[in-house]
């Protein structure tokens, strides 16, 4: 994800439905665990991570935070092609490395986000208008594969899990985008990306990651994802893990409705058809948009808490799920504090920690969670 331009989930609907699953308590001052998060994953076989961003490394308090929750990092766009190969014939690693450098200063597994997004918003401005030749898969696959040796070798093991395909699936349609790689190359560059991550990085992790989730409107997401992915195994495409992107959140509908009834049964049906292809699960970019919520902050931060409490319950019943990262612990280092902003002006609570640093009742929520959650 980038702190992105994207994503539009679908929502409105009442609180109502998270009746029967618990309150998480809204009175606490410090984490009840002293521990941290990860600590606490990694008793149930689990790691808790995050996603962050290279000018948070400036952040001395948040990368407190950081250092006492997370067991693994992310780069929130360090990682990606317009930010490494923003320009033709140049290849810019350096805020990349600064993170993977912190991560291994502080002894954190470091996730690679992301190969190939396929989505043509989010290219370097050059890749559209370029001349790939007359044989025009011929000029992509040497570009592609130029861009992945590079990348993947000047990392080599210091990032062990690699989304190599981000998005491929348009949620209105539920069949592959047409982008430049598919134009140029055809649809099967998904395909070859991941022969290609397996070729040059043959012990990382390689994980498809999108966005779908189990609210109302992601329907056509579900299907097509589920189809790509049962291709993928159908055709020996060498794929480890599924990222569910986990961004819990509202997008349509008036303020002050709260979150929609989820479709539990349709997306556990969706999992069993996942985890029975033989996947691994990453919960790869948790968040809670509050777009849609009242505004009283009690009342909101309750809200958020006991709907992620509720998803994150279901998930960590799967034992294919051994992943967690947060897509940002605090609100000021959140890409939600202004993507969807409210229409009443509020600022908005996305966070597990407020902009001071204090816990809020999400936090709780993800700590209940991974205690509750059966040893994988």
């Amino acid at each position: 994800m980038q702190i992105s331009r994207r994503k539009a989930l679908v929502l409105g609907g009442s609180a109502a439905v998270l009746a029967g699953c618990g309150t998480v308590a809204t009175n606490m001052t410090a984490p009840t665990s002293p521990v941290g998060l990860n600590a606490i994953a990694q008793t149930k076989g689990l790691r808790f991570g995050s996603a962050i961003s290279s000018g948070a490394l400036k952040d001395d308090r948040y990368l407190d935070i950081v250092r006492r929750d997370c067991g693994s990092l992310v780069a929130e766009n360090e990682h990606k092609i317009y930010v490494i190969n923003g320009e033709s014939q140049r290849f810019d690693f350096d805020r990349g490395d600064a993170i993977v450098d912190f991560a291994q200063k502080n002894d954190m597994a470091m996730r690679g986000h992301v190969l190939l997004w396929n989505r043509d918003d989010f290219l370097p401005n050059w890749m559209p208008k370029q001349d790939w030749g007359a044989d025009k898969k011929r000029g992509m696959k040497a570009y592609l594969d130029k861009y992945f040796e590079t990348v993947l070798t000047h990392y080599d093991r210091k990032i062990s899990s690699w989304d190599v395909v981000n998005e491929t699936i348009d949620p209105a349609t539920g069949t592959m985008r047409e982008t430049v790689f598919t134009q140029n190359f055809g649809p099967d560059v998904v395909d070859y990306a991941f022969h290609q991550a397996r070729k040059l990085a043959p012990d990382t992790q390689l994980v498809y990651n999108d966005y779908m989730i189990w609210e109302p409107g992601n329907e056509n997401h579900r299907t097509g994802v589920l189809k790509l992915l049962e291709g993928f195994r159908n055709k020996g495409v060498p794929i480890d893990a599924f990222g569910v992107q986990s961004h819990l959140g509202t997008g349509d509908g008036p303020v002050g409705k709260g979150f929609p009834d989820p479709q539990r049964r349709e997306w556990r049906a969706f999992m069993d058809e996942i985890v029975g292809m033989g996947y691994d699960i990453i919960l790869s970019e948790f968040d809670v948009n509050d777009t849609r919520l009242p505004a009283n902050v009690k009342q909101r931060d309750r809200l958020m808490a006991d709907y992620a409490k509720a998803y994150l319950d279901m998930m960590l019943d799967y034992k294919e799920v051994k992943e967690i990262l947060a897509w940002g612990m605090a609100d000021n280092h959140s890409w939600l504090e202004t993507w969807w902003p409210r229409e009443d002006g509020v600022v908005k609570r996305p966070g597990l920690y407020d902009a001071n640093y204090e816990p809020k009742p999400l936090y709780y929520a993800v700590e209940a969670a991974l205690k509750n959650a059966p040893l994988r």
